[in-house]
């Protein structure tokens, strides 16, 4: 299969780790993929849907006690703690390493070892990055043909010298407290024992793609981003192209295949996805900034996706897909989860694969009382969705005009604003911020920072992480302009002031007006803030001049206790934070305080 030396060494020691009863080289064919799919089957790992009303779709569900991401068992492994920074789990490598091959010794006796060589972008091009992912899970095979570029042209990209990112992976005994997803990028390396939920298994995406290609980037000169990447088509043919960061619950995947309102659609315009959650990016050879998305797929939330809120979304998992962790409606043998419709089925098995009673869900008790689990998945191709971009497998990616940050709050942050300049801009990504609602843990409205929505996914430290981004500002020509939005404005009785959803198009189309130099704002304390009128809001019921002043207005109170707030996060990333951030913190204090 290849006659690169490190990947057989490396393979031979982790199968005399391992212990697997066989190996599979994965080559990205149909044939072999089928093989496994009914495999999985016959093991009872994945159950096989509706063939007329969902092809080619599965579903699988994972141990009850392994439905999500554990940030907690989730470790930056560097040899210098300050390394890691204040935000990441630390682990000491040497000692890593030598707790996890206790618990690998022996983990695939009795199963076969699946070895997945898969790319991170287009094979061949300037973006691409190469892993080889070991796994004894059918499941993660069968996940990382959808989500990667996975098969033999990969090992040929490779080739005999070349590098790769080693990941490990091992179901082992799902024991959750001896559950480790680490990674050591001075090794280039990525080990998960005792899970088999795809944020955890999945090597190729948050492990690789951003906790070890951030690292990576910054080393090499470009950024890995946890960012959708957009598209918006004007009436005479012209694409812009924006990237765009947000926290969870924030929106994020809507937005990346948000279909215009009607009004715009007449007139021509069209929305293109390129990606809906991670963006690499670097300086192209006329001086702007490319986005590509390294990933061949989505790994989406389902409840929630439905006809309203994301159809592009809805239809793309409707063949082809891997359905984790839903509900599944035995009637008719599809799949159901909560705000996919009002029609829950009355004879179903619920994400435990438990009898399902609807008549008991309690929002109180979601997860143990829901159809789907809350964080419940389907893994989809990209090419299925009705809005891909045919810039997607573009290997230069596509040039960014704008960079949007977003968060999630009640009165402090306007609807939308601008940064003053790349600085000014990564200190408004270094702050951004999503409150608690009450469909939280927690009190409402405690303020938690999520910087560039990078929080849970920076291999490195946070002030180092800052100190890149000011840098990459310092090379980049044709630097894109960097703004901030909020959908989620609230009036004295709680309610969203601003319908959201593909409405948010008209704010997307201001920020590429101003990009544009088409428009001008007003200069505020925060930065540049839109005239009101500049916000087309022809066709949009119940939504008035005056409530887009409301949703413009900075409150210089709310603005003042905020800073507080971001002072004491600042101490808590620690000594590394940039002089520049607080410098540009202070300017802020000032100019709120006149």
């Amino acid at each position: 299969m290849t006659k690169n030396k490190q990947l057989l060494t490396w393979l031979d020691e982790m199968t005399e780790l391992c212990k697997p009863d066989k190996i599979i080289w994965i080559d990205g064919s149909d044939e072999q993929r089928d093989a496994l799919r009914a495999e999985a089957c016959r093991t009872g790992e994945m159950i096989k849907l509706n063939e007329e009303k969902l092809p080619g779709c599965y579903l699988h569900r994972t141990a009850v006690n392994d439905v999500a991401r554990v940030e907690g068992r989730t470790f930056i492994c560097t040899r210098k703690k300050e390394d890691c920074g204040t935000i990441n789990n630390w682990l000491d490598p040497v000692e890593c390493y030598a707790t996890l091959k206790k618990l690998y010794c022996g983990a695939m006796q009795g199963r076969t070892m699946y070895v997945i060589p898969y790319s991170m972008g287009i094979v061949g091009s300037e973006f691409a990055k190469y892993g080889i992912e070991l796994t004894d899970s059918i499941y993660v095979v069968l996940n990382m043909l959808i989500m990667t570029r996975v098969g033999n042209d990969v090992l040929d990209a490779i080739g005999e010298n070349g590098e790769f990112i080693k990941g490990l992976h091992s179901k082992a005994t799902l024991d959750e407290k001896n559950r480790y997803i680490c990674h050591f990028p001075e090794d280039n390396a990525i080990w998960s024992v005792n899970s088999g939920y795809g944020g955890n298994v999945l090597l190729g995406k948050k492990c690789f793609a951003l906790r070890i290609a951030s690292w990576l980037g910054r080393k090499e000169g470009w950024m890995a981003e946890h960012m959708l990447i957009l598209g918006v088509e004007y009436p005479n043919g012209d694409i812009k192209y924006v990237t765009a960061a947000f926290p969870s619950a924030c929106g994020k995947t809507n937005l990346a295949m948000m279909i215009p309102p009607e009004i715009f659609r007449k007139k021509g315009y069209k929305v293109w996805t390129v990606g809906d959650d991670i963006a690499w990016l670097r300086i192209g050879k006329d001086g702007r900034l490319y986005a590509m998305n390294p990933e061949n797929g989505f790994f989406g939330v389902a409840p929630g996706t439905n006809d309203k809120s994301n159809p592009n979304a809805l239809a793309t998992c409707q063949e082809g897909a891997i359905f984790t962790n839903v509900c599944h409606n035995l009637d008719d043998n599809t799949v159901w989860w909560e705000g996919l419709d009002n029609n829950p089925p009355h004879n179903a098995n619920n994400w435990r694969g438990e009898k399902w009673d609807y008549t008991k869900y309690d929002k109180a008790d979601k997860i143990g009382t829901s159809g789907a689990h809350p964080n419940s998945r389907f893994t989809a191709k990209a090419t299925n969705c009705p809005c891909l971009s045919s810039e997607f497998n573009n290997p230069e990616g596509v040039p960014v005009t704008a960079m949007i940050f977003g968060g999630r709050r009640a009165k402090t942050a306007p609807l939308v604003y601008q940064s003053t300049s790349w600085q000014n801009g990564t200190f408004v990504g270094s702050i951004m911020a999503s409150e608690t609602t009450a469909a939280a843990a927690g009190a409402i409205g405690v303020v938690r920072r999520d910087p560039m929505a990078m929080r849970p996914f920076v291999g490195y430290d946070m002030g180092d992480y800052w100190h890149h981004w000011l840098e990459m500002g310092t090379k980049i020509p044709h630097a894109p302009k960097i703004f901030h939005v909020n959908w989620f404005r609230t009036d004295d009785e709680g309610n969203f002031i601003w319908p959201g959803y593909g409405e948010n198009f008209r704010v997307v189309l201001w920020i590429l007006a101003r990009c544009a130099g088409e428009v001008d704002a007003d200069i505020t304390p925060i930065g540049y803030v839109p005239k009101a009128e500049d916000i087309d809001i022809e066709g949009l019921d119940g939504v008035t001049l005056d409530t887009i002043r409301s949703l413009l207005t900075v409150d210089r109170e709310s603005w003042l206790t905020d800073v507080e707030n971001i002072k004491d996060f600042y101490k808590s990333i620690g000594d590394r934070v940039p002089d520049a951030m607080w410098d540009e913190l202070a300017a802020l204090e000032a100019r709120l305080s006149k």
